[in-house]
């Protein structure tokens, strides 16, 4: 079976995007009904017993296991076929080797899955203003396609830098980099390239556990390729003190979409917020000429813990597989987290803030952390506040307060006419509550037709004011490893940690050029405290 790499599964099985979908007629197309009964009439059954699998001795098994060679030889071109039926049927090509960028690229990175989408959106920018980079989406895996990705890349490449999203401890390089060197190296022996155009091809990791992947990553590994002093391997989106790996990358560096509008919206698990924002992204993709993208990042308690949903607005495709981090609106469903965590430092200077909070409009400044309050200064931040919880519990929907948020941000952003989003919200509504019975549709009715009357602007001072500060740390006498390590993830500053602060046995590399430990497991006491922010 060919290993068919077409996207990373949990960065893309957790967005909503703007799609045209593709007919049925034309899927059918695609298959041949003969075949499928064959596949079928190949499962096993009672009704006619088959034996398979069964035990093969040294003196048979390198044979038969290399009987399969012709099948994996077939293999690339039998899918590229496919790939050119699809294209006919659908409009829609895609290449077992796809390349963009410029022409004559000097510098190219190979990459797969949603990755390659961030990674093209900077080549096209890059390379419009005169950059000879470009990139290398590899769709078919396994077997490595390599003529077509020795078609595909410029003779002009000098230097590649190979990108797995994947760590092979122990291992020279990751499955990819292994596989490109390999055929490097193969294309330069049989004459199909010339060892004089063999580029120096470095390996990269990033982006483990769905860690972001961002367009000021993607520069920087350009700048990388263009340093005197290459790293053979590294590292992108971390901070590795211990093998000094990483590499540097400005963090301002981004690609513009044109004409977009973006959101971002705290809130906590199971309390409706994502819910909401998933029916408010369906809303405006079906009832505008927007196309709309929505991420959500959970934590991994789910109910009851922190989620922040990131949506994107724009009026052409949106090719941006990852977190909104300036956003137009931005949203706090939860009064407590302005504690916690820095929320005005996702929104654009003359942003819009919505806050749920249980104080009275005039009160609500106060409040605030003054650190919170110095950011929405310094941002020229345009607040609003509303007691969801008050009008929740009035119209008996307890603690959910979706549907009223929901409201507020409609209102408050330009994406259509607010009456035309509250209709449209009160069917859904009827949609995912009807079966609940009509009792449950009033009850949201009622708290959707009272929310804009509660929705206040605040007056701001011109300067913070407030002897309350956002969450600081553990007690003085807690534990090292929740000073050192767990502060920052309560904070939502895990990304920032170095790798220094993860030693996997108790003790910490210090220095570059010896490894002298000193053990820390007498330092790092057991885990026998719960602690709860």
């Amino acid at each position: 079976i060919p290993f068919l790499h077409f996207f990373d599964g949990f960065r893309t099985s957790h967005e909503i995007n703007t799609i045209a979908m593709i007919g049925d007629d034309d899927l059918l197309a695609m298959y041949s009904q003969e075949k499928i009964d064959e596949h079928r009439n190949r499962a096993l059954s009672p009704n006619h017993p088959v034996i398979r699998g069964t035990a093969q001795n040294p003196d048979v098994f390198f044979q038969s296991r290399e009987a399969c060679n012709l099948y994996y030889e077939a293999c690339p071109g039998i899918v590229e076929e496919e790939m050119e039926r699809f294209a006919e049927l659908t409009g829609r090509k895609y290449g077992l080797v796809d390349y963009a960028g410029h022409p004559e690229a000097e510098r190219v990175i190979v990459i797969m899955g949603s990755g390659a989408e961030t990674a093209t959106t900077v080549v096209e920018e890059l390379a419009a203003s005169g950059e000879k980079v470009g990139v290398i989406n590899l769709r078919l895996y396994r077997p490595f396609p390599i003529d077509h990705f020795n078609k595909a890349l410029p003779e002009s490449v000098r230097q590649v830098a190979v990108l797995d999203r994947t760590k092979e401890p122990g291992a020279l390089g990751e499955p990819l980099y292994l596989d490109v060197v390999s055929a490097f190296a193969e294309l330069a022996n049989d004459g199909r390239r010339s060892p004089e155009n063999s580029p120096f091809v470095s390996g990269g990791r990033f982006g483990l556990s769905s860690k972001e992947f961002t367009p000021a990553m993607v520069n920087g590994i350009f700048e990388e390729l263009k340093s005197s002093k290459k790293k053979q391997h590294f590292t992108v989106g971390i901070v590795d003190d211990v093998t000094h790996l990483s590499i540097d990358y400005d963090e301002d560096f981004t690609v513009v979409i044109p004409g977009s509008e973006s959101a971002v919206i705290f809130g906590l698990g199971s309390d409706g917020t994502v819910g909401a924002n998933k029916n408010s992204i369906k809303i405006i993709g079906d009832r505008t000429v927007l196309q709309s993208q929505a991420y959500f990042e959970y934590d991994s308690k789910k109910s009851g813990a922190v989620t922040i949903s990131h949506l994107r607005f724009a009026p052409d495709k949106i090719r941006a597989p990852y977190k909104v981090a300036h956003a137009d609106f931005v949203g706090c469903h939860l009064f407590g987290l302005l504690e916690q965590y820095d929320v005005v430092a996702r929104a654009k200077c003359g942003a819009t803030l919505l806050i749920n909070s249980p104080y009275d409009p005039q009160s609500v400044w106060e409040k605030l952390p003054r650190d919170i309050q110095e950011g929405i200064l310094a941002k020229g931040l345009k607040v609003y506040t509303i007691d969801a919880q008050n009008i929740a519990t009035a119209a008996g929907l307890g603690k959910r307060i979706n549907t009223i948020m929901q409201v507020c941000f409609f209102e408050l952003t330009n994406f259509m006419d607010t009456n035309v989003a509250i209709e449209a919200i009160k069917e859904a509504v009827e949609k995912s509550y009807g079966k609940r019975g009509p009792e449950i549709v009033r009850r949201n009715n009622q708290a959707i037709d009272a929310a804009l009357a509660k929705l206040h602007r605040i007056a701001l001072p011109t300067e913070a004011t407030s002897t309350k500060h956002r969450w600081s740390g553990f007690p003085k006498e807690a534990p090292e490893f929740l000073h050192r390590v767990t502060a920052a993830i309560v904070a939502g500053e895990g990304d920032r940690l170095p790798v220094s602060a993860f030693p996997v046995d108790g003790t910490f590399p210090v220095g570059s050029s010896r490894w002298e430990k000193r053990n820390l497991a007498a330092e790092i006491p057991v885990w026998d405290t719960q602690v709860c922010i």
